[in-house]
């Protein structure tokens, strides 16, 4: 690799780390804020909303981002092609959401969501006008353009969101601050780009597009449906309240999984790749990648699941305590995702994301059935279903691992069960040292360091080698 192209990655990828954790970080920041300053109804209501949105992004976009991307002699015709398509279909998703308003309100029960909805959707609006921007300063690996505009929005809307909620907005705070946060962030990317759209549209370059995307479209729509079904079950099934606890808690539980999942992907994506027909060091590295993941995420959500409802009792406030008592639940679904992540990686690394498609249909079938079946006994048992669905998904995810490179479900349990018996044991210890406490402040100061401080020394004498890995690693860098 040239070394402009090298310095450029890597400075690309400082950046993509900058956005993601910056941008994040100040919007967990801003929710932490604004939730003790609302309530979970108001919470809930922009959840029944979440899945008309994402669904609606899915087609503006469809796969063409990632087309304009992977196309590596794009044209001028391919950029306007794209950006007049996302205009048109945009405005006809609005057009439809706003008459389905009412029949949105009338399914939940919730007459307040209809005026909600025709606001909130205007988001898919501010989206579209921004793809084609987006993906030109992807292709020129310049996040820290994207890190800057994300970064202003965020920080800006995030104020005015607070602001509202203080002075008594409701979920009218929420719903601005999510709209202001888009429209700023177009506009600063249509100042800092240099690309504007010209009067030309080529139905050739739409189908060659099309071609390519609509394969992403099928996945992503497919994705898109599954990850808000909870919440359209919940929305149905119980109340706005419940499900603002229950995407509260979600959102608690993602933000050091999917955090660190994504730059494990990031690492373990281009290294896997460039010795994916060398089957017996491809095993090697995966099985190391497996671990220190495991040995990362691992204990940071056992942590959390120790310490949620006191950490979100003095977040949150005390309105948020069944949150607390959900996030418990949820992190012990959510910490494998990374290796659920890293399975699936494998199967891109070998060439066939045809049995990555496969297999999202039947985890998809499954979890589906496992809603179903838990959904009647409440929305802790269906929490605790999220965690059967994760570990019968992980058998299915194995499956294809063990017939490529021979390390199937069993060997990667036998790599992992150190790992998970030091963080139970990790866990246990928290549970009974907080026992003994009466303030959440304390059960928070005491409870965490004394549980981590254990993973950590019972590592030293367990001689772990992700220990020393990551030890390595740190030492390099300084």
């Amino acid at each position: 690799m040239p070394n402009s192209l090298r310095q450029k990655t890597a400075k690309g990828m400082l950046w993509s780390s900058v956005e993601r954790f910056s941008v994040q970080g100040v919007q967990f920041f801003v929710m932490i804020v604004m939730a003790r300053l609302l309530t979970p109804h108001d919470y809930g209501l922009i959840g029944m909303l979440a899945i008309f949105i994402a669904v609606a992004q899915s087609l503006i976009d469809s796969g063409f981002s990632q087309a304009l991307i992977r196309k590596q002699d794009r044209t001028e015709t391919d950029n306007n092609t794209v950006f007049y398509f996302n205009i048109i279909v945009s405005a006809l998703l609005y057009l439809i959401l706003y008459i389905s308003a009412p029949l949105v309100a009338d399914f939940y029960n919730t007459p307040q969501l209809c005026p909600v909805m025709r606001v909130v959707c205007f988001s898919i609006i501010f989206n579209s006008l921004a793809v084609v921007q987006r993906a030109l300063l992807t292709i020129r690996i310049d996040f820290k353009t994207q890190a800057k505009t994300a970064l202003i929005a965020v920080v800006t809307s995030g104020v005015v969101g607070i602001t509202m909620a203080y002075h008594g907005f409701g979920v009218w705070s929420l719903v601005t601050q999510q709209l202001l946060y888009l429209c700023m962030n177009t506009c600063f990317l249509w100042l800092l780009s240099k690309w504007r759209p010209r009067l030309m549209y080529s139905w050739q370059s739409f189908h060659e597009l099309f071609a390519f995307g609509s394969k992403l479209l099928a996945s992503g729509l497919l994705d898109t449906v599954y990850r808000n079904i909870y919440p359209i079950a919940i929305g149905k099934l119980f109340s706005a309240s419940n499900l603002g606890h229950y995407t509260r808690a979600q959102h608690f539980s993602e933000f050091p999984s999917s955090n660190i999942t994504g730059i494990l992907q990031r690492v373990t994506y281009p290294v896997l790749c460039e010795i994916q027909n060398d089957d017996t060091r491809l095993a090697g590295f995966y099985r190391k990648f497996l671990k220190l993941s495991a040995f990362i995420v691992f204990p940071l959500m056992t942590v959390l699941s120790a310490v949620a409802q006191p950490l979100v009792n003095k977040m949150l406030g005390p309105q948020w305590e069944f949150c607390g008592l959900l996030l418990q639940i949820i992190c012990f679904s959510m910490m494998w995702h990374p290796i659920h992540a890293i399975n699936l990686n494998l199967l891109l690394v070998k060439g066939r994301p045809d049995l990555s498609l496969r297999l999202e249909i039947i985890k998809k079938a499954l979890g589906v059935s496992v809603l179903c079946i838990t959904a009647p006994y409440g929305l802790i048992v269906m929490c605790y279903g999220q965690i059967f669905n994760s570990l019968v998904a992980l058998t299915i995810n194995t499956y294809y691992t063990g017939k490529l490179i021979h390390v199937g479900f069993f060997r990667q349990m036998r790599d992992l069960l150190p790992t998970i018996a030091l963080c139970l044991a990790m866990f246990a210890l928290i549970l009974t040292v907080n026992h003994f406490m009466s303030s959440d402040i304390m059960k928070l100061c005491i409870g965490i360091p004394i549980g981590m401080s254990f993973y950590i020394s019972s590592s030293r004498i367990f001689k772990f080698s992700e220990l020393t890995e990551i030890l390595s690693l740190l030492r390099r860098k300084s």
